[in-house]
């Protein structure tokens, strides 16, 4: 599948605000966009007035590239958002929220949803029991992630463990590093979603 493989820094840079795609690197002072706070280009540095559609677009590309998806995913996450019973915009957030990789974000288990992602390709996790190797695996309330048990002694696992220790959880999320084991106790309501973005933005530009 086709994947951005250019710069991260830049993709935070032209949206204005550190997306933390780059994990620790994000908090220190090597981060883009505290050294230059302006998007990426010849022209990056002038100013330009955004439209109601540009204002509405750079929302979209803010959260689709803040999970880490293609246009087509997140056209088809809409979709069924649309369809759901609510608020289209709140169901959005909540069908990316559940991804398998984002929960292992979540957790702290890795430093960034890219990493998670890769964890979950490469078969890190089970699923009430049952190895899962895809990151877009949606995630339901009672469901319990646990390390696979052929990768529980990999020295990055432990690694991850130990950084996971000092990281506070999502209320919605419940984690036990004794046991290695954690627990999707609900799912997120629109206050537990700690995404800079607003919603109705997105909503109104497909609405177009």
């Amino acid at each position: 599948m086709a994947r951005y493989t250019g710069s991260v820094c830049r993709i935070c840079r032209r949206e204005g605000e550190k997306l933390y795609l780059k994990g620790d690197r994000c908090y220190t002072e090597k981060c883009a966009v505290g050294k230059r706070a302006y998007p990426p280009g010849q022209h990056g540095q002038g100013r330009k007035k955004a439209s109601e559609y540009g204002i509405q677009l750079r929302e979209k590309q803010k959260l689709r590239r803040m999970y880490g998806l293609l246009e087509r995913q997140f056209h088809n996450y809409f979709e069924e958002a649309e369809r759901g019973h609510g608020v289209t915009g709140e169901l959005l957030l909540q069908l990316l929220e559940v991804r398998l990789d984002n929960v292992i974000y979540r957790l702290g288990l890795s430093s960034s949803r890219n990493e998670g992602r890769q964890m979950a390709r490469h078969g890190f996790f089970a699923v009430n029991g049952k190895k899962v190797n895809i990151p877009s695996y949606q995630l339901k309330a009672g469901d319990v992630i646990q390390i696979a048990e052929n990768k529980s002694d990999s020295p990055r696992v432990k690694a991850l463990v130990e950084n996971a220790a000092g990281k506070a959880v999502p209320e919605w999320l419940e984690l036990d590093l004794n046991t290695m084991t954690a627990k999707v106790k609900n799912l997120p309501a629109r206050e537990q979603i700690d995404v800079p973005v607003k919603e109705h933005l997105i909503v109104e530009l497909y609405s177009r």
